[in-house]
């Protein structure tokens, strides 16, 4: 009885309750009775070194930050889960993809380039990385918005790493790859060149975070239950959002006056209800299929384009709750390509062999040793057991008396799993030598791929990302021989306009024979577009001085927005609420200032006046909207209307959008928002004040 008793009590002990409570107190669990006073010898003696209470708590505040991710440091995140939705049984035995299961996930989307406090809306790649808490154990599958990478080799990757930050006797410029070292080391390093063009394309500066794809870079295999393997790549794909981008100069204005932009979309997309999608899809490369390539699949800076292997869709995942607290979940979170389950398996990339190694190893630097699986947010949600004991922060309290591995003291335990990862085994034969294979020789014939499929906006888009790129380079010779040597190599036409755009003389000087490539309609984004308006925001222009604004025009537009799903604020100069011509009052949601047009994606304007003409803010608010080349509609009589775009000198294309009522414009207007921007504007804009 008195066992029974004691092993009762001990249960009772054991159960403690973590969690918030409404008592202050110490991380020891004492209370707190003053939270406000240092504990002095007198009310104006020196503090006491015996105040724990106040030790306690700025040395806590003093060890508040861990060191920053070398890479990607500046990043979101959000919970949601993955559902998979075709069988795949054939090419992967992975529990995760059994059609209409639900895995819970956390995903980070990152710059690469800047530090923690740099700006969202940068020209940069962004990481795209998911952790899966699958029933087997955590599968992170860590990629980027572009489906290449820089280099070939995970050799080069501190080099190129290097290169890009900021100039190290200067650490300038912030999350900008418009510097010298850059460019000297693509300039010398040709296999950068096809990642350099998706940098210098419109896919380096997405319109928000629900709007990017997703790429996995690498092949992976696939492994099923009889060990056969299929070679693979994966893609997310947005399922609603579809994919476009900001226009370059909207971009910058956007760093200075939110440099939270995309993170803050994010967060309020999802607290709004509009949860960002996207299907995962996989590019089968089975034997037959790798026969039609005159590239090598292992070379990670190139794309198997969608011609040769076509994307199959295995399952959607669903961002649907931000997180808790962002540094416990997104600061955190450590993502590892070396965290696999049964059914996938590497290939041999050998710039993925080196991230294999180079992800847990900055996990432990950053966290503070081995044990960072153990913090809620990297933690299995299956059972999981092993011989690994003590470190720092370890978690775990271990109560077996064996951390060995055979032992009979414990029956054994942990055993091992007959059903846990093998590795495919691949027969491998050759000399051990520093060599880089000959297939991965071809540097250019993609790059030329992807300025030939490129729309004429995305083009007249590189051209001036390259021109603004370089006009930083202060080394004339490095900005000559990314021209002459790099650009030449691509496409004569880019060569020739970012050269008279920089004032040099190209010289041409071709030395790559390049392997002739259709273009590939999947890499422009003018073949992305959604076919909605979900999310999308919109701005309703008004001033408070105007007694002509019909309070119910607004509401209805704003109504017929909410009907596609999409946002729409008022906007004024001022939060001052004011008369509508129906005697109603308006409260303006935010003013001018606060919310510029280049935080929306098109602007309504429910009421074209005078007054609004008279007011400086709002004929820029609109002014600058039009050179972003976003769709603008006007509602109210027609001869105001007139007048007013007569007097900003705003030519007529398909997105200005006039009629007497919200009826009368609303079905262009979804039309062209649709349609993302009205790009051929651009031709016209060169005279228009922002």
């Amino acid at each position: 009885m008195t066992k029974n008793n004691n092993n009762a009590k001990d249960e009772q002990l054991n159960k403690v309750t973590i969690g918030p409570s409404d008592v202050l107190s110490r991380n020891t669990g004492v209370g707190v009775k003053d939270d406000i006073n240092s504990l002095k010898s007198y009310s104006r003696g020196g503090t006491l070194l015996e105040d724990v209470f106040m030790i306690e708590k700025i040395n806590h505040f003093d060890h508040e930050r861990i060191p920053e991710r070398i890479v990607h440091a500046r990043g979101t995140g959000a919970r949601g889960y993955f559902q998979a939705t075709k069988d795949i049984s054939h090419l992967s035995k992975a529990s995760i993809f059994k059609v209409g299961k639900k895995t819970p996930l956390f995903t980070r989307i990152s710059t690469v380039q800047g530090p923690r406090g740099s700006t969202d809306c940068c020209r940069d790649v962004r990481g795209f990385a998911t952790k899966f808490y699958t029933d087997e154990g955590n599968w992170d599958l860590v990629g980027n918005n572009f489906p290449v990478f820089f280099v070939q080799d995970a050799i080069s990757f501190p080099d190129f790493v290097h290169a890009v930050k900021m100039e190290p006797n200067t650490e300038m410029p912030t999350a900008a790859s418009a510097h010298d070292t850059l460019w000297d080391f693509v300039s010398l390093k040709p296999e950068t060149v096809n990642t350099v063009m998706w940098l210098m394309s419109d896919r380096a500066i997405p319109i928000s975070l629900a709007h990017i794809q997703g790429f996995g870079v690498h092949t992976y295999r696939l492994i099923n239950e009889k060990g056969d393997s299929t070679f693979v790549k994966f893609h997310w794909r947005p399922v609603d959002s579809g994919t476009c981008s900001f226009a370059w100069d909207e971009c910058q204005k956007i760093a200075g006056k939110d440099t939270d932009y995309n993170r803050r979309r994010l967060h309020e997309d999802i607290e709004n209800g509009d949860y960002p999608t996207w299907d995962l899809c996989l590019q089968i490369l089975d034997d037959e299929t790798l026969k039609k390539f005159d590239f090598d699949h292992l070379d990670p800076t190139k794309i198997v384009p969608e011609e040769l292997a076509s994307l199959t869709p295995i399952g959607r995942m669903v961002l649907d709750r931000n997180p808790d607290n962002f540094f416990c979940e997104t600061e955190q979170v450590a993502f590892c390509v070396s965290h696999i389950i049964p059914g996938i398996d590497f290939s041999n990339d050998p710039l993925l062999q080196g991230r294999i190694f180079s992800y847990l190893d900055t996990q432990m630097s950053r966290l503070g040793g081995p044990n960072f699986n153990e913090l809620p947010i990297n933690k299995p949600v299956c059972p999981f057991s092993n011989n690994q004991r003590d470190g720092m922060h370890r978690h775990t309290i271990n109560n077996t008396k064996a951390n060995y591995f055979p032992n009979s003291i414990d029956d054994g335990k942990p055993k091992e799993d007959p059903k846990g990862f093998v590795s495919f085994p691949e027969k491998v034969e050759g000399l051990k030598a520093r060599v880089r294979s000959e297939t991965f020789n071809d540097h250019f014939s993609q790059a030329t791929q992807f300025w030939n499929s490129m729309a004429e906006y995305e083009k007249r888009h590189i051209v001036s990302a390259f021109t603004f790129e370089l006009s930083k380079v202060g080394r004339k010779y490095i900005r000559e021989r990314v021209v002459n040597e790099i650009l030449a190599n691509i496409d004569d036409t880019l060569c020739d306009q970012v050269a008279k755009g920089l004032g040099i003389k190209p010289q041409k000087k071709k030395h790559a024979q390049k392997i002739p490539q259709k273009p590939s309609p999947a890499l422009s984004q003018s073949n992305l577009l959604p076919n909605n308006i979900r999310a999308r925001r919109v701005a309703i222009l008004v001033d408070e001085h105007d007694s002509s604004v019909s309070d119910k025009n607004i509401k209805a537009f704003a109504q017929l927005l909410a009907n596609e799903k999409a946002r729409s604020k008022v906007i004024s100069s001022s939060l001052a609420s004011f008369k509508s011509i129906e005697g109603t009052e308006i409260v303006p949601d935010e003013p001018m200032v606060g919310s510029p047009s280049i935080f929306f994606d098109a602007v309504y304007v429910p009421s074209a006046s005078q007054e609004l003409l008279n007011n400086g803010d709002a004929v820029h608010y609109i002014l600058e909207a039009y050179k972003h080349c976003k769709v603008i509609a006007f509602t109210g009589p027609s001869a105001a209307t007139a007048a007013l775009l007569k007097h900003l000198k705003l030519k007529s294309d398909a997105g200005i959008i006039t009629g007497e009522t919200p009826a009368d414009v609303f079905d262009n207007f979804k039309l062209s928002l649709k349609n993302h921007r009205i790009w051929d504007r651009e031709k016209d804009i060169q005279s228009i004040p922002a």
